[in-house]
């Protein structure tokens, strides 16, 4: 009876713990747009618009890679159930935060694009790192799981450079403090250390 009544919580949780995971997942977004469309962007709303939008992205990464390494130290192999839905809200917040560098700095000019990418090495990191993500995007469904099969799993092992060419994207534009960089650099570190083990124990 114990058994029947603990299972039958389980099946209940499922119900509401993916939407709210998703709710949660989409108030970056609510922040953003809020800002936008009430003026609180401050004297510079483009440049508040891409840093914003960039630092979401990185965290959102950081959620994702996260996920493995809390498996491995808490056994909270239940977090395999949302980092699907993670990594597809990572992809979407990168791909946010280029498209507003590409429409208010660059304004889909391939000269300015051009110019910017000899000039700013961390455009190029940064551009790296959304090409990187991209396919790791496209295969995150069932379908490519069986069509790829262990290839998929190689395939997504992308998110070690998309990691660190975001934190170089990061570390390179910094002007002042490197506190937020350095921050962001020890947890791709740390949360990095449990999917190396298990990567030298099995190749």
């Amino acid at each position: 009876m114990v058994d029947v009544t603990d299972r039958a919580r389980q099946l209940r949780g499922k119900g509401w713990d993916k939407p709210l995971v998703f709710v949660l997942c989409l108030l970056p977004l609510a922040a953003v747009v809020y800002g936008a469309v009430l003026g609180g962007l401050g004297p510079d709303p483009v440049k508040a618009l891409i840093v914003m939008t960039g630092d979401w992205a990185i965290r959102a990464l950081l959620v994702v890679f996260s996920v493995s390494a809390l498996r491995s130290w808490l056994g909270w192999s239940r977090l395999l159930r949302f980092r699907r839905m993670l990594g597809l809200f990572a992809g979407f917040y990168a791909s946010l935060h280029l498209l507003v560098v590409a429409t208010y700095l660059f304004a889909w000019d391939w000269t300015i694009v051009l110019e910017e990418l000899s000039e700013r090495p961390y455009i190029i990191a940064g551009f790296a790192a959304w090409l990187l993500l991209l396919p790791m995007v496209v295969t995150s469904n069932n379908y490519s799981i069986r069509r790829l099969g262990r290839r998929w799993r190689q395939l997504h092992r992308l998110i070690y450079p998309v990691m660190g060419l975001a934190w170089l994207h990061v570390v390179w534009q910094v002007r002042s403090s490197y506190l937020e960089a350095l921050i962001y650099g020890l947890l791709i570190v740390v949360l990095a250390l449990p999917r190396l083990r298990r990567f030298q124990f099995t190749r």
